[in-house]
Protein backbone atom coordinates (compact mmCIF):
# COMPACT_ATOMS: atom_id res chain seq x y z
CA UNK A 1 0.00 0.00 0.00
CA UNK A 2 1.20 3.56 -0.65
CA UNK A 3 2.66 5.29 2.39
CA UNK A 4 2.03 8.82 3.66
CA UNK A 5 4.15 10.67 6.20
CA UNK A 6 2.02 13.23 8.07
CA UNK A 7 3.99 16.08 9.63
CA UNK A 8 1.98 18.30 11.98
CA UNK A 9 2.61 19.60 15.50
CA UNK A 10 -0.94 18.75 16.63
CA UNK A 11 -1.54 15.14 17.68
CA UNK A 12 -5.27 15.70 17.17
CA UNK A 13 -4.57 16.33 13.47
CA UNK A 14 -2.64 13.06 13.33
CA UNK A 15 -5.59 11.18 14.75
CA UNK A 16 -8.11 12.83 12.45
CA UNK A 17 -6.03 12.28 9.30
CA UNK A 18 -5.24 8.71 10.25
CA UNK A 19 -8.96 7.99 10.67
CA UNK A 20 -9.88 9.28 7.20
CA UNK A 21 -6.78 8.22 5.21
CA UNK A 22 -6.17 4.63 6.31
CA UNK A 23 -9.57 3.23 5.18
CA UNK A 24 -8.85 4.45 1.64
CA UNK A 25 -5.81 2.18 1.18
CA UNK A 26 -2.89 4.25 2.49
CA UNK A 27 -0.53 3.46 5.36
CA UNK A 28 0.31 6.40 7.62
CA UNK A 29 3.22 7.50 9.79
CA UNK A 30 3.66 10.67 11.84
CA UNK A 31 6.11 13.36 12.94
CA UNK A 32 5.42 16.38 15.14
CA UNK A 33 7.78 18.90 13.48
CA UNK A 34 9.82 19.44 10.35
CA UNK A 35 13.13 18.20 11.75
CA UNK A 36 11.61 14.91 12.90
CA UNK A 37 9.74 14.60 9.62
CA UNK A 38 12.95 15.02 7.59
CA UNK A 39 14.76 12.44 9.73
CA UNK A 40 11.85 10.00 9.39
CA UNK A 41 11.73 10.42 5.60
CA UNK A 42 15.45 9.71 5.27
CA UNK A 43 14.92 6.37 7.04
CA UNK A 44 11.75 5.16 5.30
CA UNK A 45 11.40 7.33 2.14
CA UNK A 46 7.61 7.52 2.01
CA UNK A 47 5.56 7.78 -1.18
CA UNK A 48 4.00 11.06 -0.04
CA UNK A 49 4.58 13.72 2.59
CA UNK A 50 1.60 15.68 3.93
CA UNK A 51 3.02 18.59 5.94
CA UNK A 52 1.55 21.53 7.82
CA UNK A 53 3.09 24.87 6.93
CA UNK A 54 3.04 26.41 10.44
CA UNK A 55 5.40 24.40 12.67
CA UNK A 56 8.43 25.06 14.88
CA UNK A 57 11.40 24.83 14.91
CA UNK A 58 11.29 23.82 11.21
CA UNK A 59 8.22 25.03 9.31
CA UNK A 60 6.62 23.33 6.33
CA UNK A 61 8.33 25.46 3.67
CA UNK A 62 11.76 24.76 5.16
CA UNK A 63 10.91 21.07 5.38
CA UNK A 64 9.83 21.14 1.73
CA UNK A 65 13.15 22.70 0.68
CA UNK A 66 15.15 20.18 2.70
CA UNK A 67 13.18 17.23 1.34
CA UNK A 68 13.70 18.43 -2.23
CA UNK A 69 17.44 18.75 -1.61
CA UNK A 70 17.56 15.20 -0.25
CA UNK A 71 15.16 13.69 -2.81
CA UNK A 72 14.21 15.88 -5.82
CA UNK A 73 11.41 13.42 -6.67
CA UNK A 74 9.81 13.68 -3.22
CA UNK A 75 6.06 14.39 -3.51
CA UNK A 76 5.06 16.94 -0.88
CA UNK A 77 1.55 18.27 -0.22
CA UNK A 78 1.38 21.32 2.02
CA UNK A 79 -1.47 22.06 4.46
CA UNK A 80 -2.15 25.66 5.40
CA UNK A 81 -4.72 27.25 7.69
CA UNK A 82 -4.32 30.71 6.20
CA UNK A 83 -7.22 32.26 4.31
CA UNK A 84 -4.91 33.77 1.69
CA UNK A 85 -3.06 31.72 -0.88
CA UNK A 86 0.25 33.52 -0.34
CA UNK A 87 1.84 30.71 1.69
CA UNK A 88 0.44 28.07 -0.68
CA UNK A 89 1.95 29.86 -3.68
CA UNK A 90 5.29 29.93 -1.86
CA UNK A 91 5.00 26.16 -1.46
CA UNK A 92 4.35 25.71 -5.19
CA UNK A 93 7.31 27.96 -5.95
CA UNK A 94 9.62 25.66 -4.02
CA UNK A 95 8.35 22.47 -5.60
CA UNK A 96 5.29 21.32 -3.66
CA UNK A 97 3.08 18.93 -5.60
CA UNK A 98 -0.05 20.72 -4.36
CA UNK A 99 -1.57 22.36 -1.30
CA UNK A 100 -4.68 21.98 0.87
CA UNK A 101 -6.30 24.77 2.84
CA UNK A 102 -7.69 23.92 6.28
CA UNK A 103 -10.41 23.11 6.89
CA UNK A 104 -10.44 20.85 3.83
CA UNK A 105 -13.01 18.31 2.70
CA UNK A 106 -12.21 14.63 3.06
CA UNK A 107 -12.93 13.94 -0.63
CA UNK A 108 -10.58 16.78 -1.61
CA UNK A 109 -7.85 15.35 0.63
CA UNK A 110 -8.14 11.81 -0.72
CA UNK A 111 -8.31 13.00 -4.34
CA UNK A 112 -5.11 15.03 -3.86
CA UNK A 113 -3.34 12.09 -2.23
CA UNK A 114 -4.32 9.80 -5.10
CA UNK A 115 -3.06 12.28 -7.69
CA UNK A 116 0.18 12.46 -5.75
CA UNK A 117 0.52 8.67 -5.82
CA UNK A 118 -0.16 8.58 -9.56
CA UNK A 119 2.56 11.15 -10.07
CA UNK A 120 4.98 9.25 -7.82
CA UNK A 121 4.35 6.04 -9.77
CA UNK A 122 4.86 7.88 -13.05
CA UNK A 123 8.25 9.13 -11.81
CA UNK A 124 9.24 5.64 -10.66
CA UNK A 125 8.38 4.12 -14.05
CA UNK A 126 10.41 6.73 -15.89
CA UNK A 127 13.37 6.32 -13.52
CA UNK A 128 13.32 2.55 -14.07
CA UNK A 129 13.06 2.62 -17.87
CA UNK A 130 14.82 5.89 -18.77
CA UNK A 131 13.62 7.41 -22.03
CA UNK A 132 10.44 5.61 -23.06
CA UNK A 133 10.09 3.96 -26.45
CA UNK A 134 8.42 7.05 -27.88
CA UNK A 135 11.38 9.33 -27.19
CA UNK A 136 14.63 7.62 -28.16
CA UNK A 137 17.79 9.76 -28.02
CA UNK A 138 18.05 9.72 -31.83
CA UNK A 139 14.52 11.08 -32.11
CA UNK A 140 15.50 14.13 -30.09
CA UNK A 141 18.55 14.92 -32.25
CA UNK A 142 16.39 14.29 -35.31
CA UNK A 143 14.11 17.18 -34.33
CA UNK A 144 16.59 19.53 -32.62
CA UNK A 145 19.29 20.16 -35.24
CA UNK A 146 22.68 21.66 -34.44
CA UNK A 147 25.90 21.45 -32.48
CA UNK A 148 25.98 24.85 -30.79
CA UNK A 149 26.32 25.18 -27.03
CA UNK A 150 22.80 26.57 -26.78
CA UNK A 151 21.33 23.62 -28.73
CA UNK A 152 23.30 21.02 -26.73
CA UNK A 153 22.00 22.57 -23.52
CA UNK A 154 18.43 22.36 -24.79
CA UNK A 155 18.84 18.71 -25.80
CA UNK A 156 20.19 17.87 -22.34
CA UNK A 157 17.19 19.56 -20.73
CA UNK A 158 14.73 17.76 -23.02
CA UNK A 159 16.29 14.39 -22.16
CA UNK A 160 15.70 15.08 -18.48
CA UNK A 161 12.19 16.44 -19.00
CA UNK A 162 11.22 13.31 -20.94
CA UNK A 163 11.53 11.30 -17.72
CA UNK A 164 9.13 13.38 -15.60
CA UNK A 165 5.58 14.64 -15.93
CA UNK A 166 5.96 18.01 -14.22
CA UNK A 167 4.49 20.99 -16.16
CA UNK A 168 7.00 22.66 -18.47
CA UNK A 169 7.14 26.32 -19.50
CA UNK A 170 8.97 26.93 -22.79
CA UNK A 171 10.25 30.49 -23.07
CA UNK A 172 11.52 32.04 -26.28
CA UNK A 173 10.83 34.09 -29.38
CA UNK A 174 8.47 32.86 -32.07
CA UNK A 175 10.09 30.31 -34.34
CA UNK A 176 12.73 29.02 -31.91
CA UNK A 177 11.53 25.41 -31.77
CA UNK A 178 9.15 25.43 -28.80
CA UNK A 179 6.53 23.36 -30.64
CA UNK A 180 9.14 20.75 -31.60
CA UNK A 181 10.14 20.42 -27.94
CA UNK A 182 6.48 20.03 -26.91
CA UNK A 183 5.98 17.30 -29.53
CA UNK A 184 9.10 15.47 -28.33
CA UNK A 185 7.82 15.56 -24.76
CA UNK A 186 4.46 14.25 -25.94
CA UNK A 187 6.18 11.36 -27.70
CA UNK A 188 7.95 10.65 -24.41
CA UNK A 189 4.62 9.69 -22.87
CA UNK A 190 4.88 6.39 -24.72
CA UNK A 191 1.12 6.39 -25.34
CA UNK A 192 0.73 6.56 -29.12
CA UNK A 193 -3.06 6.74 -28.91
CA UNK A 194 -3.01 9.73 -26.51
CA UNK A 195 -3.85 13.10 -28.04
CA UNK A 196 -1.63 16.15 -28.42
CA UNK A 197 -4.12 18.98 -27.84
CA UNK A 198 -2.68 22.25 -29.13
CA UNK A 199 -4.36 25.52 -28.13
CA UNK A 200 -3.11 28.96 -29.22
CA UNK A 201 -4.16 31.34 -26.45
CA UNK A 202 -3.71 34.33 -28.77
CA UNK A 203 -6.41 33.20 -31.21
CA UNK A 204 -9.57 32.75 -29.17
CA UNK A 205 -12.03 34.59 -26.96
CA UNK A 206 -12.68 34.25 -23.22
CA UNK A 207 -15.96 32.50 -24.02
CA UNK A 208 -14.18 29.83 -26.07
CA UNK A 209 -11.55 29.32 -23.40
CA UNK A 210 -14.18 28.96 -20.71
CA UNK A 211 -15.95 26.34 -22.83
CA UNK A 212 -12.84 24.46 -23.95
CA UNK A 213 -10.54 24.83 -20.94
CA UNK A 214 -12.66 25.61 -17.91
CA UNK A 215 -15.89 23.70 -18.57
CA UNK A 216 -18.88 23.55 -16.28
CA UNK A 217 -18.13 23.99 -12.56
CA UNK A 218 -14.43 24.44 -13.36
CA UNK A 219 -13.93 20.71 -13.93
CA UNK A 220 -12.27 21.08 -17.32
CA UNK A 221 -13.79 21.55 -20.76
CA UNK A 222 -13.55 19.53 -23.99
CA UNK A 223 -9.88 20.36 -24.61
CA UNK A 224 -8.89 19.16 -21.13
CA UNK A 225 -10.88 15.94 -21.53
CA UNK A 226 -9.28 15.29 -24.94
CA UNK A 227 -5.81 15.70 -23.44
CA UNK A 228 -6.35 13.06 -20.72
CA UNK A 229 -3.44 10.65 -20.82
CA UNK A 230 -1.72 12.83 -23.41
CA UNK A 231 -0.51 16.44 -23.63
CA UNK A 232 -2.25 19.79 -23.26
CA UNK A 233 -0.12 22.32 -25.15
CA UNK A 234 -1.00 25.96 -24.42
CA UNK A 235 0.82 28.38 -26.70
CA UNK A 236 1.26 32.09 -25.89
CA UNK A 237 -0.02 31.62 -22.35
CA UNK A 238 0.52 35.33 -21.64
CA UNK A 239 -2.43 36.13 -23.92
CA UNK A 240 -5.02 34.65 -21.53
CA UNK A 241 -6.95 37.34 -19.70
CA UNK A 242 -6.51 37.51 -15.92
CA UNK A 243 -10.07 36.26 -15.19
CA UNK A 244 -9.47 33.17 -17.36
CA UNK A 245 -6.05 32.66 -15.76
CA UNK A 246 -7.71 32.61 -12.35
CA UNK A 247 -10.30 30.06 -13.45
CA UNK A 248 -7.61 27.91 -15.07
CA UNK A 249 -5.89 27.52 -11.69
CA UNK A 250 -8.81 25.56 -10.27
CA UNK A 251 -8.97 23.37 -13.38
CA UNK A 252 -5.26 22.54 -13.15
CA UNK A 253 -5.55 21.87 -9.44
CA UNK A 254 -8.13 19.18 -10.14
CA UNK A 255 -6.99 17.79 -13.49
CA UNK A 256 -3.41 18.82 -14.35
CA UNK A 257 -1.90 15.49 -13.38
CA UNK A 258 -4.15 13.58 -15.75
CA UNK A 259 -2.14 14.92 -18.71
CA UNK A 260 1.21 16.42 -19.61
CA UNK A 261 0.97 20.23 -19.45
CA UNK A 262 3.34 22.19 -21.69
CA UNK A 263 2.99 25.97 -22.06
CA UNK A 264 4.87 28.54 -24.10
CA UNK A 265 5.44 32.26 -23.77
CA UNK A 266 7.37 34.87 -25.73
CA UNK A 267 7.53 37.30 -22.79
CA UNK A 268 8.91 37.36 -19.25
CA UNK A 269 5.98 35.84 -17.33
CA UNK A 270 7.75 36.26 -14.01
CA UNK A 271 8.02 40.02 -14.61
CA UNK A 272 4.34 40.11 -15.59
CA UNK A 273 3.53 38.26 -12.37
CA UNK A 274 5.54 40.73 -10.29
CA UNK A 275 3.65 43.57 -11.99
CA UNK A 276 0.29 41.97 -11.21
CA UNK A 277 -0.46 41.30 -14.88
CA UNK A 278 -0.33 37.50 -14.60
CA UNK A 279 -1.95 35.30 -11.96
CA UNK A 280 0.69 34.38 -9.39
CA UNK A 281 -0.51 30.88 -8.57
CA UNK A 282 -0.91 29.99 -12.24
CA UNK A 283 2.66 31.10 -12.87
CA UNK A 284 4.09 28.81 -10.20
CA UNK A 285 1.90 25.92 -11.33
CA UNK A 286 3.16 26.10 -14.93
CA UNK A 287 6.71 27.41 -14.42
CA UNK A 288 8.25 24.82 -12.11
CA UNK A 289 10.44 23.69 -15.05
CA UNK A 290 11.25 26.72 -17.24
CA UNK A 291 13.18 26.04 -20.45
CA UNK A 292 14.69 28.75 -22.65
CA UNK A 293 14.85 28.23 -26.43
CA UNK A 294 17.60 30.33 -27.98
CA UNK A 295 16.98 32.62 -30.99
CA UNK A 296 18.77 31.57 -34.17
CA UNK A 297 21.04 34.64 -34.03
CA UNK A 298 22.57 33.14 -30.86
CA UNK A 299 23.32 29.80 -32.57
CA UNK A 300 24.39 30.85 -36.07
CA UNK A 301 26.96 28.06 -36.17
CA UNK A 302 24.00 25.68 -36.55
CA UNK A 303 22.87 27.28 -39.83
CA UNK A 304 24.81 24.93 -42.20
CA UNK A 305 23.37 21.82 -40.51
CA UNK A 306 19.88 23.32 -40.52
CA UNK A 307 20.19 24.23 -44.20
CA UNK A 308 21.12 20.64 -45.06
CA UNK A 309 18.25 19.32 -42.92
CA UNK A 310 15.68 21.64 -44.52
CA UNK A 311 16.90 20.84 -48.05
CA UNK A 312 16.17 17.18 -47.35
CA UNK A 313 12.55 18.11 -46.59
CA UNK A 314 12.01 19.90 -49.92
CA UNK A 315 10.82 18.46 -53.24
CA UNK A 316 12.50 19.61 -56.46
CA UNK A 317 11.21 18.60 -59.93
CA UNK A 318 14.71 18.62 -61.44
CA UNK A 319 16.64 16.43 -58.97
CA UNK A 320 16.72 15.12 -55.44
CA UNK A 321 16.58 18.18 -53.15
CA UNK A 322 18.77 16.30 -50.67
CA UNK A 323 21.65 16.88 -53.11
CA UNK A 324 21.22 20.68 -53.10
CA UNK A 325 24.28 22.45 -51.67
CA UNK A 326 24.83 26.09 -50.75
CA UNK A 327 28.20 27.65 -51.58
CA UNK A 328 30.50 28.81 -48.81
CA UNK A 329 29.76 32.44 -49.70
CA UNK A 330 26.02 31.83 -49.45
CA UNK A 331 26.35 30.03 -46.11
CA UNK A 332 28.63 32.78 -44.82
CA UNK A 333 26.00 35.43 -45.56
CA UNK A 334 23.30 33.25 -44.00
CA UNK A 335 25.44 32.96 -40.87
CA UNK A 336 25.81 36.75 -40.75
CA UNK A 337 22.09 37.47 -41.03
CA UNK A 338 20.08 38.13 -37.86
CA UNK A 339 17.08 35.85 -38.71
CA UNK A 340 14.36 37.82 -36.92
CA UNK A 341 11.92 35.03 -37.85
CA UNK A 342 14.30 32.43 -36.40
CA UNK A 343 13.93 28.80 -37.54
CA UNK A 344 10.62 29.52 -39.27
CA UNK A 345 12.23 32.13 -41.51
CA UNK A 346 15.24 29.93 -42.28
CA UNK A 347 12.98 26.99 -43.15
CA UNK A 348 10.94 29.19 -45.49
CA UNK A 349 14.03 30.55 -47.27
CA UNK A 350 15.79 27.19 -47.66
CA UNK A 351 12.80 25.11 -48.73
CA UNK A 352 11.75 27.71 -51.32
CA UNK A 353 15.23 27.81 -52.84
CA UNK A 354 15.70 24.02 -52.68
CA UNK A 355 12.32 23.45 -54.32
CA UNK A 356 12.76 25.94 -57.17
CA UNK A 357 16.48 26.00 -58.00
CA UNK A 358 17.41 24.65 -61.43
CA UNK A 359 21.03 24.19 -60.38
CA UNK A 360 22.18 21.81 -57.69
CA UNK A 361 24.63 24.38 -56.30
CA UNK A 362 22.99 27.44 -54.73
CA UNK A 363 25.05 30.63 -55.00
CA UNK A 364 25.02 33.89 -53.06
CA UNK A 365 22.96 35.62 -55.76
CA UNK A 366 20.10 33.15 -55.28
CA UNK A 367 19.55 34.27 -51.70
CA UNK A 368 16.77 36.79 -50.95
CA UNK A 369 17.91 40.40 -51.25
CA UNK A 370 17.23 41.06 -47.57
CA UNK A 371 19.95 38.58 -46.61
CA UNK A 372 22.50 40.24 -48.88
CA UNK A 373 21.82 43.85 -47.89
CA UNK A 374 23.37 45.62 -44.91
CA UNK A 375 20.39 46.47 -42.71
CA UNK A 376 21.84 48.30 -39.72
CA UNK A 377 24.87 50.56 -39.68
CA UNK A 378 26.22 51.97 -36.41
CA UNK A 379 25.11 55.57 -35.91
CA UNK A 380 27.45 58.53 -36.26
CA UNK A 381 27.05 59.09 -32.51
CA UNK A 382 28.38 55.56 -31.82
CA UNK A 383 31.31 56.27 -34.13
CA UNK A 384 32.15 59.53 -32.36
CA UNK A 385 31.84 57.90 -28.91
CA UNK A 386 34.93 55.74 -29.33
CA UNK A 387 33.40 53.00 -31.48
CA UNK A 388 35.84 53.46 -34.38
CA UNK A 389 37.21 49.91 -34.28
CA UNK A 390 33.80 48.30 -34.05
CA UNK A 391 32.52 50.52 -36.87
CA UNK A 392 35.47 49.72 -39.14
CA UNK A 393 35.14 45.97 -38.46
CA UNK A 394 31.43 46.17 -39.24
CA UNK A 395 32.05 47.91 -42.57
CA UNK A 396 34.87 45.52 -43.51
CA UNK A 397 32.60 42.56 -42.79
CA UNK A 398 29.80 44.10 -44.87
CA UNK A 399 32.26 44.64 -47.73
CA UNK A 400 33.43 41.01 -47.58
CA UNK A 401 36.91 42.07 -46.44
CA UNK A 402 37.46 44.36 -49.45
CA UNK A 403 39.52 47.17 -47.88
CA UNK A 404 39.21 49.42 -50.92
CA UNK A 405 35.42 49.22 -50.81
CA UNK A 406 35.39 49.72 -47.05
CA UNK A 407 37.70 52.75 -47.31
CA UNK A 408 35.33 54.27 -49.86
CA UNK A 409 32.36 53.79 -47.49
CA UNK A 410 34.32 55.26 -44.57
CA UNK A 411 35.80 58.10 -46.61
CA UNK A 412 39.37 57.32 -45.58
CA UNK A 413 42.54 56.09 -47.27
CA UNK A 414 43.04 52.35 -47.50
CA UNK A 415 46.25 52.65 -45.45
CA UNK A 416 44.18 53.84 -42.48
CA UNK A 417 42.57 50.39 -42.24
CA UNK A 418 45.88 48.68 -41.41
Amino acid sequence: MPSVLIVDDLVSIHEMLDAVIQPTGFTTAFATDGEKGLARYKVDKFDLVLADIDMKPMDGITLLKQLKLYDPNCVVIIMTAYASTESAIQALKFGAFDYLQKPFRVDELIATLRRGIEFRQFQAERAATGLPAGAKPGDIEGRLIGKSTALKKLITQVRKLATVRTPVLLIGENGTGKTAVAEILHAASGAAEAQFVRIDCSLSSDANFREGLIGQNGEGGAWVKQAKGGTLFLQHLQCLTVPVQKELVSVLKNTAHGFRLVCTTTVDLEAMTDEGKFHEELFYRVASLPVQTAPLRDRLEDVPLLVKHYCAQATNPHFDAKLVEFTEDALSVMQSYGWPGNLTELLQVVTKIAATTETRIVTLQQLPLRLREVKSWPTLAEFLLGQEKQYIEHVLHACKGDKAAAAKVLGVEVSKLG
